[in-house]
């Protein structure tokens, strides 16, 4: 085994090719044996193997810097830099981070988690080294995927290095998969050439010609349109960055170390912009990922050799009752168009795409253009629904206040994985949205209890003329609760699930079925309180909490979020007594479990049960 030998980088310095290329091989088999039975983002991993341990061998990190655009990619690279042996531990409580994490190595210059970050973080490095001390230089790399140029913010960096002129390596890996197939123009301006009539007119002729004339006709023809794609791949994509400043090399075999590490020494040495086009297979290595690698982007335990999950069931969840029911709501309003973020498994929207390909649209990593363009949707009078991950979203502030609030268009907004995620960590919690979007004029925010709630508050959406956003958790939705009857939804009204005068219990969203429980067991015990299911963040039943808060010297809120800003806050904002806010510390919160991570910033029944026990021995 070569690779239990290797520590840090500068032992893989006096390999061979063929010594790396076993190395690339045991990389791999670690990679999947691990993440069968953690789970984590595999086929991009899988796929880049081999661009890492090349980057390693020609570059002298941490002097020289690798910046990961989302961090997919990276599991050789931790491997690589010294965390072999902590690989055991990928995304669970307490080890190591599934993706490039500052406080973990100091290989990893940032900790990422978002696309298309990644050549504005190198860029400024690169500006950085030359302003604060040139003779102490060092080479500065970003790895970006093909996902990352659906996103704007990556050609507003490559705009800038190209015009800055620095010293930076990019490294394009394509695989035409980000997490989804890829959408938008970038991938369609490579047939741009050969779609032109000069050139098809001639294509036309030739093959009239070669049909008429040469014997066995039809396999030349095979042949040149295989050679006319690999003319689209060679030479087009080159136009395209030599044009904003970029001298471009490529596109190489991903895979292929014989090429790869004297085309990385070569450019290494050379001056300003660098742009390496290489071509990789996402799930390299693995029949099964390499077969479905969309299903293997991000996945739980499986069996390696069936690709069948060893997760546990899974149980109804948010996602699939949103899924269900916007298309159930679009068979009936034909002016509902879904809109995502090149997510449509992630957030739900692949039954809707099957169903009505011509009323969605995936716009790629794009998410401001995504609410941007759902603006222009709703102002011609459709009813356009953004569904995206809460972290996301956050991407589209701007653009969630000045195209769709300040116009006050109806777009929904399906506000997935709100609250504490789990085992992605800190980028991907789903925590700042009740805080980001609370003090945005015109926009109602709802949150559901449960599956019934969260269908009642999509048909209730349609009916309102300005932007709505619902948020709902990653999680199953409570068992049985599509075939309750509840009373119809009025705007800005909440409901009293019990009465007592001991203490005022208000929860919102995900936090209400625990606050349940946490009230019936202060019953048991001799504390009888009255719970609300505040169900509107925005606007709040201010009427109903000042009408409580006279009747009780105890008035608590309870929300999955953080509670600065947040919805506690609203609440103690509306009320002329002090309150007793339970939430999420103001703070990043690190990878685990979600069930684990909520029960240790007591969001679970027991501590919902304990901080109110806690407040009645304090008085």
């Amino acid at each position: 085994m070569v690779l239990e030998n290797i520590h840090k980088p500068q032992d893989i310095k006096s390999f061979s090719i063929e010594q790396l290329a076993v190395l690339s091989s045991e990389i791999r088999a670690r990679i999947l044996d691990v993440v069968s039975r953690n789970g984590g983002h595999l086929a991009s991993s899988l796929g880049a193997v081999e661009i890492i341990v090349a980057l390693h061998y020609c570059l002298d990190t941490p002097k020289d810097k690798i910046v990961f655009d989302v961090g997919h990619q990276a599991y050789a690279h931790k491997i690589l830099t010294g965390r072999n042996k902590q690989f055991d531990t990928l995304r669970q409580m307490g080890g190591i981070s599934g993706f490039p994490c500052k406080e973990e190595s100091v290989y990893d210059p940032f900790t990422t988690g978002h696309s298309s970050s990644a050549v504005s973080l190198a860029l400024g490095l690169a500006c950085a080294r030359e302003h604060l001390n040139p003779q102490e230089y060092y080479k500065v790399a970003a790895v970006i995927g093909d996902g990352s140029l659906s996103g704007g913010l990556c050609f507003e960096g490559l705009n800038n290095a190209g015009h800055c002129g620095k010293d930076i390596l990019v490294v394009l890996n394509t695989n035409d998969l980000s997490i989804s197939p890829n959408a938008g123009s970038i991938s369609n301006y490579l047939n741009k050439l050969i779609s032109k009539p000069i050139y098809n007119r001639f294509k036309s002729s030739l093959d009239s010609f070669v049909k008429s004339r040469v014997p066995k006709g039809s396999r030349l023809l095979k042949i040149a349109n295989k050679f006319e794609e690999g003319l689209k791949g060679l030479f087009i994509p080159g136009i395209l960055f030599e044009e904003i400043g970029f001298r471009y090399f490529g596109p190489l075999d991903g895979h292929n170390l014989q090429t790869l590490v004297p085309t990385l020494k070569n450019i290494l040495n050379l001056k300003g912009p660098i742009l390496l086009h290489v071509v990789t297979k996402k799930g390299k290595g693995c029949k099964t990922t390499e077969n479905e690698p969309v299903k293997f982007h991000g996945c739980g335990p499986f069996d390696v050799e069936t690709g069948k999950s060893l997760s546990p069931a899974k149980k109804l969840s948010y996602t699939d009752i949103f899924s269900s029911s916007i298309t159930a709501l679009a068979k009936k309003d034909s002016r509902i168009i879904a809109v995502c973020a090149a997510m449509p498994e992630g957030t739900g929207l692949e039954k809707f795409k099957e169903l009505f390909p011509q009323r969605f649209f995936d716009v790629g990593i794009a998410e401001e253009h995504a609410v941007c363009f759902a603006a222009g949707l709703a102002r011609q009078g459709l009813r356009p629904v953004v569904a995206i991950y809460s972290t996301f979203l956050q991407r589209a502030y701007d653009q969630i206040i000045e195209d769709v609030a300040l116009q006050n268009l109806p777009v929904i907004f399906a506000v997935d994985r709100a609250g504490v995620v789990g085992e992605d960590g800190v980028t991907h919690q789903g925590i700042f949205d009740l805080s980001y979007l609370r003090h945005i004029p015109n926009l109602t925010v709802m949150a559901p209890r449960d599956a019934q709630e969260l269908v009642a508050m999509l048909e209730f959406s349609l009916g309102i003329d300005g932007p709505v956003a619902i948020r709902y958790p990653r999680s199953p939705v409570p068992e049985g609760t599509l075939t309750e009857s509840r009373p119809a939804l009025r705007m800005g009204k909440s409901e009293v699930l019990r009465e007592g005068t001991d203490f005022v219990l208000v929860a919102v969203g995900s936090m209400v079925n625990p606050a349940m429980d946490a009230v019936d067991i202060l019953a048991d015990k001799g504390f009888f309180g009255t719970l609300v299911n505040a169900r509107f963040v925005k606007p709040l039943d201010t009427g109903m909490l000042k009408s409580l808060a006279v009747k009780t010297k105890l008035f608590v809120t309870v929300e999955e979020g953080v509670i600065d800003g947040g919805f506690g806050s609203a609440v103690g904002e509306a009320l002329p007594m002090p309150i007793v806010k339970l939430g999420l510390p103001c703070s990043f919160i690190p990878h685990g479990k979600r069930d684990v991570l909520l029960e240790q910033n007591g969001l679970n029944p027991q501590g919902i049960v304990d901080s109110i026990r806690s407040c009645f021995k304090n008085r």
